[in-house]
C-alpha cells in the first residue's frame, strides 16, 4: 500500500471514529438528568426580540405565554412603531390577560447589532434578575424555564441552547434542518458533554449580575455575533456556559435554498472571525472529505468497491440515529439533505474567507463596526 494511500486510510478511520464519538456524545449529553440546579423558583423575565413577520410565529409567541412556573413576565421588544408584528403581539397579550406581559417599541443604537439594540430597553425594563434572551422563532415547552434552571449550578455564568429544526417544509427546509441539527446541534451537544459548551444566540439565559458587571447587553455588540461575544465574557469571568439537555426547538417551516446557503455562509463567517481554531477543522467535519477518500481508495483497488456503500451507510445511518433518538427529521430524504449539506461545508468553508461583513435584514455589519465601542459599557473582557 502506497503512503498516499495510508495517508487516505488513515484519514478516513479518524474521520469515521469522530462522527460516530460525537453522535454518542450528543446522545449521552440529552440523556443527561442533572441532580442539583438553582433551589427556589425566582422571577424570571422573558425577552423576546421582534423585527416583522415569519414563519410560525404566532405558534412560537403564544408558547412564550404557557410557561408552567410561578412567575415570570414578558416584553415583546420591537424597534419601529410601523413594524407589522405590532398587532399581533397586541392581539397575543390581550388574550393572556393572567400573564404579565408588555410590548416596548424603540430603538436604542448602542451596538452595530441591531438585535441587540432591540433588547436594551427590555433588559433595563425587566423586573427579575434572572433574564431569558429568546428569539422570536423558537418554540418554547411549558417547562422551559425549569429546563435552563436545571443547568445553573455552581460555576455557570450563561445557559444556552442551539434551535433544534423541525417541520420542514420543501427540500430546501430539509437542508436548513441538517445543518442545524445533524451539524450544528449535534456537534453543539457533544462539545458540551466534554465540558466545551459555547452559546447559540436563539437562546441566552442570563443572572443580571454576571452581564450587568461587564457592562450590560451593549458590550455583546463587540463580536460580529452576541452568541460569540457571550461565550467569551462568560470565559473571561471565569464561569462556563451550558447547554440544555434537550435542544429547544424551531419549527423551519419553508425556505428557499438561496436564504439557506446565505445563512450559513453568515454563520461560517462568524465561526471564522469569532472562534478561528474551532472553524479551521470544519472543511474536514461532514462526510464528502472521507466518502472522496473511500471512492479513491476504492478506484485504486485499495479497499473493496462495496466499502463505499459500507462507509455511507454507517456514516449517515449513524446520524439517522441520533435525529430519531433526538426527535428530528430523520426520513430518507432528511439523510439526502445530510449528504448535500456535507457536500456544501468545503464550500461554505472556502467562500467564509472572502470578506469580514454580511447583510443581516437589510443591516450591513461587518468586524469593524462591531469593534465600534458602544455608547455605554467597559470592555467585553473586564470582570
Amino acid at each position: 500500500m502506497s503512503p498516499v494511500s495510508l495517508v487516505l486510510l488513515g484519514f478516513v478511520c479518524v474521520a469515521l471514529i469522530l462522527q460516530l464519538a460525537s453522535i454518542a456524545l450528543a446522545l449521552a449529553k440529552q440523556a443527561t438528568r442533572p441532580t442539583s440546579g438553582l433551589i427556589g423558583t425566582p422571577m424570571v423575565s422573558v425577552l423576546r426580540p421582534l423585527c416583522g413577520l415569519e414563519n410560525n410565529l404566532e405558534e412560537t409567541l403564544t408558547s412564550t405565554f404557557a410557561a408552567d412556573y410561578p412567575e415570570f413576565e414578558i416584553l415583546f421588544c420591537v424597534a419601529s412603531p410601523t413594524d407589522p408584528v405590532i398587532p399581533l403581539v397586541r392581539r397575543l397579550i390581550d388574550a393572556h390577560p393572567g400573564v404579565a406581559a408588555r410590548l416596548l417599541i424603540g430603538d436604542d443604537p448602542v451596538s452595530g447589532n441591531p438585535k441587540l439594540n432591540n433588547l436594551i430597553k427590555g433588559w433595563d425594563a425587566a423586573r427579575a434578575d434572572w433574564i431569558l434572551m429568546a428569539d422570536s422563532n423558537v418554540l418554547l415547552p411549558p417547562d422551559y424555564i425549569q429546563r435552563l434552571f436545571a443547568q445553573w449550578r455552581e460555576g455557570t455564568g450563561l445557559v444556552s441552547s442551539p434551535p433544534a429544526g423541525i417541520r420542514p417544509v420543501g427540500f430546501a427546509a430539509r437542508l436548513e434542518c441538517a445543518f442545524l441539527n445533524g451539524f450544528q446541534g449535534r456537534w453543539q451537544l457533544a462539545s458540551a458533554k466534554v465540558g466545551n459548551a459555547y452559546a447559540q444566540g436563539k437562546i441566552l439565559f442570563w443572572r443580571r449580575d454576571l452581564l450587568d458587571r461587564a457592562g450590560g447587553p451593549a458590550v455583546l455588540g463587540r463580536e460580529m455575533a452576541e452568541d460569540v461575544a457571550a461565550t467569551k465574557l462568560v470565559r473571561a469571568q471565569g464561569l462556563k456556559v451550558r447547554l440544555t439537555a434537550r435542544l429547544f426547538e424551531h419549527p423551519v417551516g419553508r425556505r428557499t435554498f438561496a436564504s439557506v446557503f446565505g445563512r450559513q455562509l453568515r454563520w461560517s463567517k462568524v465561526r471564522r472571525m469569532g472562534f478561528l481554531p474551532l472553524f479551521l477543522p470544519e472543511i474536514l467535519m461532514g462526510g464528502a472529505p472521507p466518502l472522496f477518500a473511500v471512492i479513491v481508495l476504492a478506484s485504486a483497488g485499495v479497499i473493496p468497491a462495496i466499502s463505499v456503500a459500507a462507509f455511507g451507510v454507517i456514516w449517515y445511518g449513524a446520524e439517522a440515529l441520533c435525529a430519531r433518538s433526538s426527535g428530528w427529521p430523520a426520513g430518507p430524504v432528511d439523510m439526502l439533505a445530510a449528504l448535500c449539506r456535507d457536500a456544501l461545508l468545503p464550500v461554505l468553508w472556502v467562500m467564509a474567507w472572502f470578506g469580514n461583513g454580511f447583510d443581516w435584514r437589510g443591516t450591513a455589519m461587518s468586524a469593524e463596526i462591531a469593534k465600534t465601542k458602544p455608547t455605554r459599557g467597559p470592555d467585553l473582557a473586564k470582570p
